[in-house]
């Protein structure tokens, strides 16, 4: 076994100690070299089961939160995901070896830019689009959803993006005004109304309105 296989069996190995166990999410996070998503002097620590910096002052989440979230959504190949905060795109690109498509929406333009050129160009990934657009607002041209994902918290599920979600559909997203109050809640859309499951503490960068052409 080489190094770079080693580091990501120790990395996957730690994710499904910490909680992941599903096989589909598993392999697709085998499948996806996380080095690739991490720039500069950070690259080092990509096999390291931690949060890191990317660009426009944000962050690629802990592999374990990427597992966990990922898990939460009960995906399969029939199921359209819209995702909210693109970041480095590679939560989107674990998205796209399960799901049937993805929508990924990003505030920042230079992140938006860099991960459609890695995502969709570099891996071919086509069931991918991702755009520059405001997540707070969902995108309900191509609405309703399968799934949702949201990589940014608020202080309660925003009323838009339940609304772009199928009846009986489940989103996952961090609830909570702060970091040290953040909850990763699973909402399941019933037909009597949404349902609310707590899978513990997290802690993401705000979910804020508007887009960002930096």
């Amino acid at each position: 076994m080489n190094e770079l296989n080693r580091d990501m069996e120790n990395l996957i190995h730690q994710v499904s100690r910490r909680g992941v166990r599903s096989k589909p999410v598993l392999h697709a996070m085998r499948a996806v070299d996380r080095n690739e998503f991490v720039s500069g002097s950070f690259s080092s620590r990509a096999y390291d089961d931690i949060a890191l910096p990317i660009l426009a002052g944000q962050t690629i989440s802990q592999p374990t939160v990427v597992g966990l979230m990922t898990q939460a959504l009960e995906l399969t190949a029939r199921h359209r995901v819209l995702e909210v905060g693109t970041g480095s795109g590679y939560q989107t690109m674990i998205l796209s070896k399960i799901a049937r498509f993805v929508y990924s929406l990003e505030r920042f333009r230079s992140l938006a830019d860099e991960a459609r050129a890695r995502v969709v160009g570099t891996h071919k990934r086509q069931n991918v689009s991702i755009l520059h657009r405001d997540g707070s607002r969902g995108l309900p041209e191509a609405a309703p959803f399968d799934r949702i994902l949201v990589t940014a918290a608020s202080e309660d599920v925003p009323p838009r993006l339940l609304e772009q979600l199928k009846v009986d559909g489940v989103m996952v997203l961090p609830l909570g005004r702060t970091g040290s109050d953040q909850r990763l809640v699973v909402v399941k859309r019933l037909p009597s109304g949404p349902d609310y499951k707590d899978l513990g503490g997290v802690r993401f960068v705000p979910l804020l309105e508007g887009v960002k052409d930096d």
